[in-house]
């Protein structure tokens, strides 16, 4: 037995050496094998030092081998679905030159404004739409008051003082922007909880386009979309999927805007009786998922789920970004229709043996057929579901 370890931590030394990555490949237990080399008692005692240093890397901590992953089960998605954000504040999102007496001004540029600022109060007064932004605007600009916005620049707060001038092709006071109160897209959902009706779905922030810093949201709801066609993805060209919204009527409530998705609670399960998995399936802990052969679920042709072979190339539970995992998509029906993976495919439940194990979140830009996937349990992190499920299973380490 004394042999036998100094074996293995000799092994464990030539494995970490090189680059300073060191990996292992699992094998299923009937086929496990010990790497063995001469030595000696001296190459031991000199290389001690070195073994200590390994071993704390490659030896998982206490508190990763005690992490818990409730069974939960979840009707996965796949399913088109209409986003309507109402932003918290009005969003910036460009400068619109103003016409005065032949020549072109902008105040609000002039006084530092930028895309992806958020204008929060004007005067004090707080404003939530674009409206009542222009009206405040054009009344001051009338009564040839100063406005002081208070502004939201990535966290932190700014003072900006600006002097309306009159516009003569719109005939109103302006100070030069161009805003909006809300945000909208098509995406995809991930999951359903048959309990509670909570869902899960994009995998990723819905983000400022020029900043890409996080929308804050007020409020915001989905509703039901399909998907009118794709835009291929090749090689430096990411692909899409072209959408539209079929109705305006809620399906259900967005409540929080995350970098692991967008969540809220679906008003009824009529989505789920629609092009719907017809089970809800296990989730599946980080340990379990294996490199090799699994599935996505995802619409491409209006909102009939299909399922499509994929391919698990490596597993990063380290990886919080939303990028726990790289796939690549194998499945000859989708390489010939998107290429790949493509925009719009955010959200889409991947499977393997049965359970979920996480949502499609990136494409590889030079390669559409490769992307980033999110893991289901760091979705899950932010719901209450977790919370809700009694069962547990220890991960091993």
């Amino acid at each position: 037995m004394h042999k036998l370890w100094k074996t293995m931590l000799c092994s464990l030394l030539i494995a970490g050496t090189g680059a300073g990555i060191w990996t292992m490949q699992q094998k299923p237990a009937d086929e496990a094998a010990v790497l063995s080399f001469p030595y000696s008692p001296e190459l031991l005692e000199q290389l001690s030092p070195k073994i200590s240093m390994r071993l704390l890397e490659l030896i998982p901590s206490q508190e990763t081998m005690e992490q818990r992953y409730p069974e939960t089960m979840l009707y996965p998605g796949g399913q088109a679905i209409g986003i309507l954000l109402r932003t918290d504040g009005i969003l910036v999102v460009g400068a619109s030159a103003i016409t005065v007496d032949g020549q072109t001004v902008n105040p609000a540029e002039e006084a530092g404004i930028q895309a992806g600022d958020v204008i929060t109060q004007v005067n004090g007064t707080t404003v939530t739409h674009d409206d009542q932004l222009a009206l405040l605007v054009n009344r001051l600009g009338q009564q040839h008051e100063t406005i002081t916005l208070q502004i939201e620049r990535q966290n932190r707060q700014l003072t900006k003082e600006i002097t309306p001038v009159y516009c003569q092709d719109t005939r109103s006071y302006r100070i030069g922007l161009l805003i909006r109160d809300n945000a909208g897209g098509v995406g995809t959902l991930t999951f359903v909880d048959p309990k509670t009706m909570q869902y899960g779905a994009l995998g990723h922030m819905i983000s400022n386009s020029e900043t890409q810093s996080k929308i804050n949201i007020l409020n915001g709801k989905l509703v039901a979309a399909d998907i009118q066609g794709i835009k291929k993805g090749t090689s430096g060209y990411p692909g899409e999927k072209i959408g539209r919204f079929v109705s305006n009527q809620s399906l259900g409530s967005i409540e929080k805007n995350t970098a692991a998705g967008i969540f809220g609670v679906l008003a009824d399960n009529k989505i789920l009786s629609e092009n719907s998995y017809a089970q809800a399936l296990p989730t599946a802990a980080p340990n379990e998922i294996v490199l090799g052969p699994a599935q996505i679920f995802t619409a491409i042709d209006g909102n009939k789920v299909a399922c499509f072979t994929v391919e698990i190339e490596k597993v990063m539970p380290s990886h919080k970004d939303g990028k726990g995992l790289v796939i690549r998509v194998t499945d000859p029906v989708l390489l010939e229709k998107t290429g790949g993976i493509v925009q719009g495919m955010s959200g889409s439940p991947i499977i393997q043996n049965g359970k979920i194990i996480g949502a499609v979140t990136h494409v590889f830009i030079n390669d559409p057929t490769r992307g980033y996937g999110i893991l289901i349990h760091d979705m899950l992190q932010q719901t209450s579901i977790l919370e809700e499920t009694g069962s547990t299973r220890q991960a091993a380490a």
